[in-house]
């Protein structure tokens, strides 16, 4: 059998095998249509059918890849992942030194927040104005091999010391102390200090290393930003020098921003970073010393002196604003 379609109505019908090649009255119409082999009509219609299907497809935009995949972070509790440990989390700032001719040791250990380090160095950084001398008085105990210090929480206003109180009580129960009581006739704090080395180095300086990796996952959650990023990178350049990075992030799979944080002096350190930085070739508004204790004009006129920026742990999101 051969086919018929009307170009006028539409109407598709069979006809005579014989009529192939001629013209015919349309069964509904009676408008002349021609007819067709069967096997040449569908040959035709299927060609026509693939090139509209490879046109819509160029047409289609690219899909939007799902908030979970990737590294995007949308949906994820910051403060109780191990995300950020896995080596394709990693693998866009391997590629980036590679491209350098740079080597990099990831420790995957230094972004898990499945531990209580990450919410304990957030509350120091936001309040430490309140909890810096509970901090200090750890990690001098830590320096001096001392067991034990105590807290005159009585010279302090009651809500202070109501507040101190209660930080140290949630350090010993997360066992960031090894032992803590009040004594509230004399409103005194006393603390048997913890010597497990994760906690030393906590009190140490990590803290701040937590705080600023803690502070820039918020603030490119919160854009929807896609980003890696890593604490501890070991970086090995061609002539075998190796550097620590404390905080690295790469941004949009190229911008990077390098973060060393000083709980102390760091004042010999700065032609330290000035090499550091011009060897990784970031930009001194992408490569921060986030110092404690330092003030908002002094950071302001470091910076202005030196290519590097300095600021202190409040002033970090704000830089990050400017730059993003």
């Amino acid at each position: 059998m051969a086919l018929l379609r009307c170009n006028k109505c539409g109407h598709v019908a069979e006809a005579p095998a014989e009529q192939i090649g001629t013209h015919t009255s349309c069964p509904a119409c009676g408008n002349p249509v021609p007819v067709y082999d069967t096997v040449l009509f569908v040959r035709k219609v299927l060609q026509q059918y693939f090139a509209l299907q490879e046109e819509l497809k160029q047409l289609r935009p690219a899909p939007t890849p799902s908030p979970t995949t990737g590294n995007n972070l949308a949906g994820i509790d910051l403060h109780n992942t191990a995300h950020l440990t896995s080596e394709a989390w990693h693998a866009e700032i391997v590629g980036w030194f590679q491209r350098r001719q740079i080597t990099v040791r990831t420790s995957p250990d230094a972004v898990d927040t499945t531990g209580f380090f990450d919410e304990f160095a957030v509350e120091i950084g936001d309040n430490y104005a309140l909890l810096g001398d509970v901090v200090g008085k750890i990690r001098w105990a830590q320096q001096k091999d001392v067991p034990n210090f105590s807290l005159k929480l009585g010279e302090l206003s009651q809500k202070e010391g109501q507040a101190i109180n209660a930080f140290c009580k949630r350090l010993h129960d997360h066992t960031f102390l090894s032992k803590y009581y009040y004594q509230k006739q004399d409103k005194l704090g006393r603390a048997t200090i913890q010597t497990a080395p994760a906690i030393r180095n906590f009190f140490a300086g990590d803290w701040l290393e937590w705080y600023a990796l803690m502070k820039l996952l918020t603030f490119f959650q919160e854009r929807q930003k896609p980003f890696s990023c890593t604490r501890n990178l070991s970086v090995i350049f061609p002539n075998e020098d190796l550097h620590e990075l404390d905080v690295f992030f790469l941004v949009d799979g190229n911008t990077p921003v390098c973060i060393e944080c000083k709980t102390g002096e760091f004042r010999q350190d700065i032609d330290k970073y000035l090499r550091l930085r011009k060897r990784l070739g970031i930009d001194r508004s992408q490569f921060i010393l986030c110092c404690l204790g330092l003030g908002d004009e002094q950071a302001a006129g470091l910076s202005s002196m030196y290519e590097l920026t300095f600021v202190n742990p409040t002033g970090l999101q704000g830089h990050l604003a400017k730059l993003f």
